[in-house]
């Protein structure tokens, strides 16, 4: 049984060019799941670990900063920032998480 000339797939015409195309994106798609896999790791593990590594004393982040940068903080200032920095990581988590979730639950949808 032949096939019909219409229904043939040229290598090289526009439909060998179109199939060229679409291995292409699969491979970028594959490559973009990957980046995002990674920026979704990256969101959850750097203010976790910020989180974990902040020092539970105003005194020693001071230190820590005056040690890296050569700026000295005062112990009030210390803690606003020891503050801000909590708050800026919780809010950041709890950003990620609601991103995740709405993911979550737009595939059932």
């Amino acid at each position: 049984m032949s096939v019909h000339p219409c229904c043939e797939v040229r290598q090289g015409g526009f439909e060998g060019k179109l199939a060229k195309m679409r291995r292409r994106d699969g491979n970028q798609e594959r490559q973009s799941s990957f980046l995002r896999r990674l920026l979704d790791f990256s969101g959850w593990l750097l203010p976790g670990a910020a989180l974990a590594l902040l020092p539970k004393c105003p005194l020693c982040l001071a230190a820590y900063i005056a040690l890296g940068t050569g700026i000295g903080l005062s112990v009030s200032s210390a803690m606003y920032l020891r503050a801000l920095l909590i708050l800026l990581c919780v809010i950041t988590l709890l950003y990620v998480a609601t991103r995740q979730v709405n993911r979550f639950t737009a595939k059932f949808h």
